[in-house]
């Protein structure tokens, strides 16, 4: 598969280009420039498929030319090491009474809509994105073996900083320089685990927000002479070999419910810098039979009118519940807008959008634990409350993402459902305060010295 530019003027590049520059030199983001076909694998695949023999089998294929089948089996076995996890809710009937609760009334796909949750918080620090991070630490690492290279990843993170730190740590040949903002501090990184004390991480505080962070990130991989000195490449979706690994969800998903799709497929998805709608679509180009996605979004709703075919505005932020979703610019707006150019027609009866509000996410939260004994974080929530909106006039299945550890918004939760979750040891061990290897001010120059004087 090779990428181009979401802005013309650029020639096609190999995805280990892609992956280790990141950025187009002509601007953009990069972007699939012709598909590969994985219907005739999926042929195979059903409920009884683990995700590390799915992985094994796609990765030769979904990156084809890049790597053989024994490198796949490679990146699958440390990509892996977790793996989702498909809850099957059982049909809701019309009207949503309780018999439509497990152990109810039976129902089908012609007298009601059958919901499930896919459960992707499953690795080291709890959130969706471990996987996604992991398998690019993965393929770097795989890359850089066979040229005893070494690069730095740095990436701008809000809340995920220990996610890339776990999925860097001691990764040979790797370096993470992460930049955060001030009022958001890192937890979970041990100072052992940084450069100055022999690690391989840099956290790096930045007197400014998260935008800003995401915004030096940008000058830091464009500022070529500098990114070209340490081999710089970024952790954040910018990087198609970050962003491309989520389509795996949207695959594993399908193939456990194919057997018993009766209707329509729909994956009803947390909604914030359009990640996983660009990747499900993807899946889709990619073919995998689904009807529908819907982008779950919080009262920030940012890219609703967009979706709906209206002019992208930014708006003023509204911090809510759900803050994973609190986005007034989503990142992959730019991949999305290049997807309607190419099929505006399909996309205008695939994608549908929907706003939820704090009540209803609270009020979601603790009916979802009442009716099926199961907790949600507030972004799950979202994506949980929509695709009931949505499925009023649906007939088959609804995947929902569950995309973070409700552990994590224990507060939240408590405030929902009036129980107190227990925070799994993993977890736990994250909330360590993380010391800053240097506190910069928000430019350029003082985030390439801080990185210079580590070595």
């Amino acid at each position: 598969m090779r990428f181009v530019s979401t802005r013309s003027g650029g020639a096609s590049v190999s995805f280990r280009t892609a992956v280790l520059r990141c950025l187009p030199e002509e601007g953009g983001l990069f972007v699939p420039e012709s598909p590969p076909d994985l219907r005739e694998f999926m042929l195979y695949m059903d409920e009884e498929t683990g995700f590390f023999e799915m992985l094994s089998s796609l990765i030769p294929v979904l990156f084809e030319g890049e790597f053989d089948s024994a490198a796949a089996a490679r990146i699958a076995a440390s990509a892996a090491a977790f793996e989702p996890e498909l809850i099957r809710l059982g049909p809701e009937t019309r009207g949503g009474n309780e018999d439509s609760a497990p152990g109810g009334k039976a129902g089908s796909a012609e007298d009601g809509l059958r919901l499930s949750i896919l459960n992707l918080y499953n690795g080291p620090t709890g959130t969706f994105l471990d996987f996604a991070i992991t398998f690019l630490a993965a393929l770097l690492e795989e890359m850089l073996s066979a040229r005893s290279a070494r690069t730095m990843v740095v990436s701008a993170v809000r809340g995920t900083g220990i996610s890339v730190a776990r999925a860097f740590l001691g990764r040979r040949g790797i370096t993470a320089a992460l930049l955060y903002p001030e009022n958001f501090p890192i937890l979970g990184i041990e100072a052992k685990d940084c450069v100055n004390r022999g690690g391989n991480i840099i956290p790096i505080q930045v007197e400014g927000t998260a935008d800003d962070c995401q915004a030096l990130v940008t000058a830091l991989v464009n500022d070529r002479p500098f990114a070209e000195r340490h081999n710089l490449t970024s952790a954040n979706a910018v990087n198609p070999g970050r962003l491309l690994p989520q389509v795996f969800y949207f695959l594993y998903g399908f193939i456990q419910l194919k057997k018993s799709l009766a209707g329509e497929l729909a994956f009803s998805l947390p909604t914030g810098n359009l990640g996983s709608l660009i990747t499900g679509l993807y899946a889709w180009k990619f073919g995998m039979p689904v009807n529908s996605f819907i982008a779950a979004m919080n009262s920030n709703n940012a890219a609703g009118a967009f979706i709906r075919g209206r002019e992208f505005s930014r708006r003023p932020l509204v911090a809510t519940n759900s803050p994973r979703l609190d986005i007034t610019r989503p990142s992959n707006l730019e991949r999305l807008a290049t997807f309607y150019r190419e099929a505006p027609v399909v996309m205008k009866n695939m994608v549908f959008p929907e706003s939820i509000d704090d009540e209803t996410t609270l009020q979601t939260m603790k009916k979802v634990r009442e009716r099926y004994g199961i907790f949600l974080d507030p972004q799950s929530a979202v994506a949980f409350a929509a695709a009931e909106k949505t499925g009023a006039d649906f007939y088959g299945d609804i995947v929902v993402f569950a995309v973070e550890h409700p552990a994590r918004y224990a507060d939240t939760v408590y405030r929902a459902t009036g129980e107190r979750i227990a925070v799994p040891a993993r977890l736990k061990a994250l909330e360590q305060q993380t010391e800053a290897v240097a506190r910069i001010r928000c430019d350029l120059e003082s985030v390439e010295n801080a990185i210079a004087g580590c070595f």
